[in-house]
């Protein structure tokens, strides 16, 4: 097979329709066709292609590649058909390198390794892969494969039919979407497409959807059991798998065990499943966790129960999110809609179950957005592009977020106890909406690098300087709107039965991380006012870490 690069004459709108049409992104229609010139005469089905890649990173660090790499930058201007002139990279250049990437980048991820060593990783086919076109029947599929031995990734290319010499070879931009709107949004990096007409409203999913989840998670609900009543000189016996409990618990109420079968109370450091057999066995026993929890603490649910507090929009407390999975065309529209009305249009990408800010990406690129969504599952929610900033002497006014820790004694009563000592995270650069890959101007979690500094402020000491810094906001006053938050947070939670809600098991306590920053927000007759912005809600917190930092233990 050989690449024909084809230059014909054509007329304005003969230009203007091919535009139109999907195309990796060059202005020149490049195509790729089965030719005697490589040897082979015809393709079959049992045909496999190597395909090397010209480019492979992950997004963080691809500015800094294009930037420091001799000679990718021009390879990549040259592929994407982008003029590029002299021999130093310039910052124009790598910006518009930086959005037409996605009109060629694809991904995989690592099965195995640690959390970051299992990020998606993003490439460019070379020249060949990246000149076939689409077509939504398509002569050819294509797919990664990493070759364990030599540490080398390659994209598998085959034919899907017989294919005579002089055919084109294409692929589906799309392939397996079958879904004619979902398709339509996949494909609009590269068939510009107009979705104002459709709504953005985005209500609460129907039951079914929570009944699926919980299938998926393979949890098993507890039987309705009694609350055990213990006298007040008994001695609990602790089964953990948690280091600082098992360190620091010195309570005389409390004695550690080895044997998981004589606890009264189930520390555990993983994800409990099987409450029904719990439930049944040893009704008693305690758990620090509750059935159908991960609809507060994975970020795909806790936008969609939020939405019983305010709403398809959502509630004040939570940044409009979107899930990329059910709600991508509802996601194009309301992105469109902004964009028509001037309004500000970043956004940040994050996976449905991942913290430490992990592939967690800022950007205002509607291609890169949608073309996150071939990675991992994930939401998209408005990036805070007017926060509360706080003074660091040392670099100017910085993002910073407030974590708090919860605890949930029961669901119905609802009993909620918030952990009113909380701990700060800074931002090591200035503010500005610029610079969308700069790790240390957009993201406040610096203690997983020992090589970016750490900003520690305990909150005594972080209270009096705040309210220094704005006087007209006392933090007796700012707590209690964030308070007010978690109270509708955790009662929409748990307004309906398990799987719509949490579930209401006697025997379950819990303690949860609430992630929070703060934003500067119109109230009544226009004044500023700072509202909470609820970023996440955390199982099982390190409290090991946060303790360390701030000097608790």
């Amino acid at each position: 097979m050989q690449v024909e690069e084809v230059e014909e004459e054509e007329d304005e709108a003969a230009r203007e329709v091919r535009k139109k049409q999907p195309n990796p992104g060059s202005e020149l229609c490049y195509k790729v066709i089965v030719t005697r010139e490589s040897g082979l005469q015809a393709a079959n089905p049992n045909s496999i292609f190597l395909i090397d890649h010209a480019w492979t990173c992950r997004v963080e660090h691809a500015r800094q590649q294009l930037q420091q790499v001799p000679g990718l930058l021009h390879r990549m201007a040259n592929l994407m058909g982008i003029e590029f002139h002299g021999e130093l990279p310039s910052a124009e250049a790598v910006a518009l390198v930086l959005e037409e990437m996605w009109k060629f980048n694809q991904t995989y991820q690592l099965a195995h390794g640690t959390a970051e060593e299992k990020m998606p990783v993003w490439y460019i086919m070379d020249e060949f892969g990246s000149r076939i076109q689409h077509a939504d029947v398509p002569s050819f599929a294509t797919a990664p494969f990493f070759y364990m031995p030599q540490q080398v990734a390659y994209t598998l290319l085959w034919p899907l039919r017989d294919l005579d010499t002089g055919e084109e070879v294409t692929r589906d931009f799309a392939y397996g979407e079958t879904d004619p709107l979902i398709r339509k949004c996949m494909l609009l990096p590269w068939a510009p497409t107009d979705m104002l007409d459709l709504s953005s409203c985005t209500p609460e999913p129907p039951a079914e959807h929570y009944q699926a989840i919980l299938e998926e998670n393979k949890e098993k609900l507890p039987l309705d059991v009694n609350p055990v009543v213990h006298p007040h000189d008994h001695i609990f016996k602790v089964y953990t798998d948690v280091q600082q409990v098992a360190s620091s618990l010195t309570h005389p109420r409390f004695t550690l065990t080895q044997s998981e079968a004589d606890a009264d109370i189930l520390f555990n450091f993983s994800h409990f499943k099987d409450y029904r057999k719990l439930s049944q066995e040893r009704p008693g026993v305690l758990l620090n966790q509750f059935p159908c929890e991960n609809l507060l603490t994975v970020k795909d649910c806790l936008a969609s129960i939020a939405r019983r507090a305010g709403g398809p929009e959502g509630p004040a407390w939570l940044p409009r999110t979107f899930n990329l999975r059910t709600e991508l065309p509802q996601f194009v529209s309301y992105f469109q809609q902004r964009e028509r009305w001037g309004e500000d249009n970043h956004w940040i990408c994050k996976p449905w179950n991942l913290a430490r800010s992990l592939d967690t990406h800022v950007t205002k690129s509607l291609h890169s957005i949608i073309r996150h969504r071939e990675s991992t599952p994930k939401v998209v929610s408005k990036y805070i592009e007017s926060p509360v900033l706080f003074l660091r002497e040392d670099v100017g006014k910085v993002k910073f977020d407030v974590r708090y820790i919860v605890l949930l004694r029961s669901v119905k009563p609802l009993r909620l106890f918030v952990y009113d000592v909380f701990w700060l995270r800074f931002s090591n650069r200035a503010f500005a909406l610029n610079d969308l890959d700069d790790y240390e101007k957009h993201f406040t979690v610096m203690n997983y690098d020992p090589d970016l500094v750490l900003k520690q402020v305990h909150c005594e000491e972080f209270i009096p300087e705040f309210e220094k810094q704005y006087p007209e906001f006392p933090w007796t006053g700012v707590q209690a709107e964030i308070f007010r938050a978690f109270t509708e947070l955790f009662q929409v939670a748990c307004a309906k039965p398990p799987p719509l809600g949490l579930c209401d098991y006697p025997s379950s306590r819990a303690m949860y991380a609430v992630d929070l920053m703060l934003k500067w927000d119109n109230g009544p007759h226009g004044k500023r006012v700072m509202q909470p912005q609820i970023l996440e809600v955390n199982f099982n917190p390190d409290c090991e870490r946060a303790c360390s930092l701030v000097n608790l233990c």
